[in-house]
């Protein structure tokens, strides 16, 4: 489905207000439901809405963390090539949540929404578009694969996700800066857990000196 760009939401609060607006709908909201809402060309504003979902209690629920960065890295890919629709596979858009849950998600969601919001603004916003996107892209999918990992430990996947939002309201507003800045201690974030693996890989089949 084609729709014009100019009416995509600009903000966590529009995307927040959307999913309220869907659960009033319908008895249940589908994953097909949210994206005929913000149209095949709304990457961020899709991911971003994945990624809210974690951040509720539902995030707590094994293999939900898991589901929701499979489905946000499914779109990154299609942005990191540079794909002008977005698509999914039939049984991802027809997966949904009763309406009642979507609405106590959204309520759950304004305050977090107000406070991302307040310092969000368009600068720098060469590297929030272009190759930024691409840049931003892979970061993406690199910070969902963290996820499986941390689903062992409840809510751990908060942080990734946070970053995801993050990085996601970034393009929505063109804001570089927060690019910038999220870019920077996500590989950071990323380094460190790269180099605790493999520091424990190396202690694990160390020999024992008796």
């Amino acid at each position: 489905m084609d729709r014009d760009k100019s009416s995509d939401p600009h903000s966590v609060g529009e995307v927040v207000e959307s999913l309220a607006e869907l659960a009033e709908e319908d008895s249940k909201v589908t994953i097909g439901d949210v994206l005929d809402r913000f149209g095949d060309h709304s990457f961020a504003p899709v991911m971003l809405v994945f990624a809210l979902v974690e951040l509720t209690p539902a995030g707590g629920i094994p293999g939900v963390p898991t589901f929701l960065a499979s489905c946000i890295a499914l779109v990154a890919v299609q942005l990191l090539f540079g794909r002008d629709h977005l698509w999914v596979p039939g049984w991802i858009a027809r997966r949904g949540a009763p309406s009642v849950k979507l609405r106590k998600a959204a309520h759950t969601l304004e305050n977090v929404a107000r406070q991302v919001d307040r310092v969000a603004q368009s600068r720098l916003e060469s590297f929030a578009s272009g190759i930024g996107l691409r840049i931003a892209a892979a970061l993406i999918i690199a910070l969902c694969l963290t996820i499986p990992p941390f689903e062992v430990v409840p809510f751990a996947s908060t942080g990734p996700m946070l970053a995801i939002d993050i990085i996601c309201l970034a393009i929505m507003v063109r804001d570089g800066l927060a690019m910038l800045v999220v870019w920077t201690l996500a590989t950071v974030a990323l380094a460190a857990l790269g180099y605790f693996i493999l520091f424990s890989d190396a202690m694990s089949g160390a020999s024992l000196p008796f």
